[in-house]
């Protein structure tokens, strides 16, 4: 709610100077988790390299993991806010249109079959084809009117399809350790990444947030019942297009980037509404920050966890989400029956 609807100044939740202090120690955490992240396992220079090694080491791969994290972070915690508005349901998440397990799918076919290698440089490309071509999937079976709710079915749909014809691929893989290879697409993985992956995501990134902040009126006209809604006039098939042209692009980037990773656009929207934040787009804003915070968390826990085998993020992800969703719900239902 604003500040100053009305004249009347805001007082819920302790009043709107309680959110602004919230927001600011959210972008502080966010900082402080920056600079650990940085700093892990440096023995003996944290953030300041002494050696050769140990700048190359900061600049050539712990920054450009970093600032991966950041991104797909930022992706899937502002992703997950706007399918959350616009689709009026707190358990949509960049997952539910099917897209990244389209995104997914598609590359590891183009593996399978030998298309591109593991490293080729056009691979990306190829699994954004396969997301822009999950958006049009979804698009003929949720018809013109773009329903939330036949969109969700729809993308339920795909994103099971989609699941299933990886399974199949790996069940068909002529070699026995082709899941080994291609779990990155499946549970996220941010290992020997380096600047060129941050060059293909960023301009992802920024035209997807062009076309996102392009509809943020009809973003907005969400927060009325879907009756009022329907009054504002707006062009409901080419609006929701748009909106969703630009949700693929970065769900797509992220997959290609990072793969799928689970629970990260889930949880973010739902932390910082327990800072009182419900405007759509400050919700937005602050999952964005949210999600690149909670992603960099689970990847310095990645680094930490001592394994013989990287642990996937999708896997530490869905091991902290899946708790925390739980104790949101709990607390949840906590308060509506008081």
């Amino acid at each position: 709610m604003p500040c100053n609807a009305g004249g009347k100044i805001c007082s819920r939740h302790g009043g709107c100077i309680m959110k602004w202090l919230r927001a600011i120690a959210l972008v502080l955490l966010s900082v402080f988790v920056i600079i650990g992240y940085l700093g892990l396992g440096g023995a003996s220079w944290w953030i300041y390299p002494t050696s050769s090694l140990e700048q190359d080491i900061l600049l050539e791969i712990r920054a450009p993991r970093l600032v991966l994290a950041l991104l797909n972070g930022m992706i899937l915690g502002g992703a997950g806010a706007v399918f959350q508005i616009i689709l009026r349901n707190p358990l949509a998440e960049p997952g539910i249109t099917g897209v990244s397990t389209g995104t997914a799918l598609t590359i590891v076919v183009a593996l399978y079959f030998g298309w591109q290698g593991p490293v080729a440089w056009a691979l990306p490309f190829v699994g954004m084809l396969g997301g822009l071509a999950s958006l049009a999937l979804l698009w003929l079976l949720a018809g013109r009117g773009a329903n939330p709710l036949r969109l969700i079915l729809a993308g339920v749909a795909l994103a099971a399809l989609a699941g299933a014809g990886i399974s199949l691929v790996l069940n068909l893989a002529p070699n026995p350790f082709a899941f080994q290879e291609w779990s990155l697409w499946l549970m996220g993985s941010l290992a020997n990444r380096g600047w060129e992956h941050v060059e293909l995501l960023a301009p992802i990134t920024l035209l997807g947030l062009v076309l996102i902040t392009t509809q943020r009126s009809f973003i907005n006209a969400h927060i009325f019942d879907f009756s009022t809604f329907q009054q504002f006039g707006f062009n409901v098939s080419v609006r929701s297009l748009l909106l969703l042209l630009g949700l693929t692009l970065w769900i797509s980037g992220s997959v290609v980037s990072a793969g799928a990773i689970s629970f990260i656009g889930l949880l973010a929207p739902h932390l910082v509404r327990l800072l009182g934040i419900y405007h759509p787009q400050k919700l937005i804003a602050l999952s964005m920050v949210m999600g690149a915070v909670i992603l960099v968390a689970v990847d310095a826990m990645v680094l930490l966890i001592p394994t013989r085998v990287e642990l996937q993020l999708g896997v530490i992800a869905a091991a902290l989400g899946a708790p925390m969703l739980l104790h949101l719900l709990a607390r949840q239902r906590l308060i509506n029956d008081a």
